[in-house]
């Protein structure tokens, strides 16, 4: 049952793929909508990751998550290694949460 779940979503996603590239040439977006739909992927991306560092399940994740990725933000801002990056964002969360903070 869950192989055949997994079988029909990635058929499903596949052919919306594919239906972009058949179509690309036969759908007219005007210039307002194209210069908004990058703008509409960078948003969600940001939704994303907001949610990912603010939220738990459905509960606040505590101080010390927002920091990290507020740390880690910051490095990356910077032009940072990716390697500092991570380790940088991965330690001020644990030292915070070896403080007490949630």
């Amino acid at each position: 049952m869950l192989i055949t779940a997994i079988l029909a979503l990635a058929a499903g996603t596949y052919a919306i793929r594919l239906s972009g590239v058949l179509l690309r040439d036969r759908l007219a977006l005007s210039d307002s909508l194209q210069r908004l739909l990058p703008m509409a992927a960078a948003a969600l991306l940001a939704a994303l990751a907001g949610t990912a560092a603010l939220m738990a399940g459905s509960e606040f994740a505590g101080v010390a998550r927002p920091a990290g990725v507020l740390v880690g933000a910051i490095l990356a801002w910077r032009r940072a290694p990716f390697v500092v990056v991570v380790v940088a964002a991965a330690a001020v969360a644990a030292l915070l949460r070896l403080a007490g903070l949630p």
